[in-house]
């Protein structure tokens, strides 16, 4: 049974404020696998005055001094690799190959790159008679979720370590253990105090506490739309910076040409890695209208043969959802998909046969769905794929766009150029070009209601900077005419 009844505050680990707890359930088994101390507001000022009075400081170190903190917090991380994997794999449910190849290993890669992203960043500029400088923000908050938790840790700690910031982070209550783990990470490496801070919590509480906190200058969220509004509203009081990454419903176009069943059966699998709790996850699928019964049944041959099962198997690709909540409302979306009308083609409501307890749903395929439809409308975060027709090219386009979200966007075709030329017209932060991953080298992050900022990188980096005119800085030529005096806003 695992215990964390205190938080990491200021270099210490120390005892919350509260006696609440939280169990944290293996969605798995349902069974209860620990708990952890749940914070309050007292807890969350404690860590912001520990975070305020670092960066006093921190804000200060050279650039070598920081590279050099993310040096040994790598070397720390790697060394807990396998303890996170399997962490991630227990708490969340996800496989534990997964885990073990995607899940610990992109927290590393966020890192790396971000001290990469570092060592090549250029902090000032001169600009005329003025020297343009980047500048740390200030104290931040981080709240991370729990569907890809080490990553979006780390996709958020290392980028504000890079450029001087301290920050106080809340995990996913959820999936909180890695987070722990993690906060060993850096207590190993030697980060100052109060650079890094960690409470555990629920949003109503240290989540609001920290979107409302005067102390705090910005806000980093993932999560859900509805919980980035209200992130949103609360920091907007004390006209904070606020950088979200929140839902998706992406859409992905498979062109009409010879490499049409390759792609659909590729995408159908790739849409069920992690159980479909991705927020980026291709789950509107959209084929030409006359080739419909043909995608519908290649999706569900390569579903039908996805093996759904106990994360902690190898030969396992698909596990539990994360919760009891989520299952009931993934099983609830997939009953409105058959009340709405669409073809059920695999999968349905109930678990898979042979798995009568813990999170488990069947890959589900349906065909002929209208854009209109709940299952098309609605971010589902479980693995079903929805196949909707589409008339033309124009068509299809209109589609893809036709939703409140805009995190990411994929387009297959034989000629690369029509599937750029596609991609184009996509209102979406991140466009997958013919089966194409993540790219950390790139920036991450959506338009519309997938929220507003940049991850990975330099991207990642410059969310966590200000931007200071040191205006004079130096003197004007002699020939320079008379550019002077001052203007009155």
């Amino acid at each position: 049974m695992l215990k964390a009844d205190k938080f990491y505050i200021n270099g210490q680990w120390v005892a919350a404020s509260t006696s609440d707890v939280c169990e944290v359930i293996n969605p798995a088994t349902e069974q209860v696998i620990g708990h952890i101390a749940m914070g309050g507001q007292a807890d969350v000022d404690r860590a912001v005055a520990a975070a305020k009075t670092a960066f006093v400081t921190f804000s200060k170190t050279t650039i070598e001094e920081r590279l050099a903190l993310l040096d040994r917090i790598i070397e720390a991380y790697k060394n807990k690799m396998d303890e996170i994997a399997h962490t991630v794999s227990q708490e969340m449910g996800a496989p534990i190959s997964l885990s073990n190849a995607a899940q610990a290993p992109a927290g590393l890669g966020h890192l790396i790159f971000a001290r990469k992203a570092l060592e090549n960043y250029t902090f000032a500029e001169d600009v005329g008679t003025s020297r343009v400088v980047r500048e740390p923000i200030g104290v931040c908050g981080l709240i991370t979720p729990w569907n890809w938790p080490v990553n979006q840790i780390t996709a958020k700690v290392g980028p504000a370590i890079a450029a001087g910031c301290t920050m106080i982070l809340k995990p996913s209550e959820i999936a909180p253990f890695n987070a722990l783990i993690f906060a060993k990470v850096m207590d190993e490496a030697g980060t100052p105090p109060g650079v890094f801070n960690l409470i555990n919590g629920d949003g109503p509480t240290v989540g609001v506490g920290m979107s409302s906190h005067p102390d705090i200058d910005m806000m980093s969220f993932t999560g859900s739309t509805r919980a980035g509004i209200s992130v949103a509203q609360l920091s907007a009081v004390t006209v904070k910076r606020v950088a979200q990454e929140l839902g998706g419903k992406s859409a992905n176009i498979i062109t009409d040409d010879q490499g049409f069943a390759k792609a659909v059966a590729r995408d159908a699998v790739g849409m069920c890695m992690n159980t479909g709790q991705s927020c980026n996850a291709p789950t509107r699928m959209l084929v030409p209208a006359h080739r419909m019964a043909e995608a519908a049944e290649i999706a569900k041959t390569a579903m039908d043969a996805i093996t759904v099962g106990n994360p902690e198997d190898r030969a396992t690709e698909v596990g539990p959802l994360v919760s009891e909540l989520q299952f009931g409302k993934v099983q609830a979306l997939i009953q409105k998909g058959i009340d709405e009308g669409a073809t059920l083609v695999t999968g349905g409501v109930g678990r898979p046969e042979g798995l009568n307890n813990g999170y488990f749903v069947k890959p589900t395929v349906f065909a002929n769905v209208d854009n209109e439809m709940a299952i098309a409308r609605e971010e589902i975060f479980g693995p079903v794929l929805s196949l909707i027709p589409y008339t033309d090219e124009n068509d299809a386009v209109s589609i893809a766009n036709d939703t409140v979200y805009g995190l990411s966007a994929y387009v297959s075709s034989d000629d690369h150029e029509k599937a750029v030329a596609i991609g184009a017209q996509l209102r979406a932060g991140n466009v997958h070009i013919n089966g194409a991953g993540l790219d950390i080298n790139a920036p991450f992050g959506g338009y519309k209601q997938s929220g507003n900022g940049r991850e990975f990188s330099e991207w990642g980096l410059e969310e966590f900077l200000e931007t200071k005119a040191m205006l004079g800085y130096e003197a004007p030529k002699a020939d320079a005419g008379d550019g002077g005096g001052f203007i009155d806003f």
